[in-house]
């Protein structure tokens, strides 16, 4: 295949077709090297035209537990007693800066992120 930007959702199935084919390519050989090239022009496709939103910050967290096999008490000190942890996994509460530090720390999620507004569930 002649390696090209997609730029037409046509070149997208057509490129996603390709790396099918070749997906498990060895590596450093013709054919691996195309996979990896297409795979970045998809990925920059994909990224431009189906972007996908980031989590609101509780979801994150919740996910990340998930991910670290974590229960809701293992919040417990890091983000207050029981209580308040519950308060703020169920969007009753909002996430303070003091939190948030610790969540960063703990969980390797990015400021960045819990720093984004959600909605409270009243």
């Amino acid at each position: 295949m002649e390696l090209k930007p997609i730029k037409t959702e046509t070149d997208y199935e057509k490129a996603l077709e390709r790396l099918e084919l070749i997906f498990d390519s060895a590596p450093e050989t013709k054919e691996g090297d195309e996979a990896e090239i297409l795979s970045l022009l998809i990925e920059n496709y994909e990224n431009q035209y189906y972007p996908i939103d980031a989590p609101d910050p509780i979801e994150a967290i919740k996910i990340r537990m998930e991910e670290l096999n974590l229960k809701q008490k293992d919040l417990i000190g890091v983000i207050g007693g029981k209580s308040r942890v519950s308060e703020i996994l169920n969007k009753k509460k909002r996430l303070t800066v003091d939190m948030i530090r610790e969540l960063e720390r703990m969980l390797q999620i990015s400021a960045s992120v819990l720093v984004n507004n959600y909605t409270l569930i009243k």
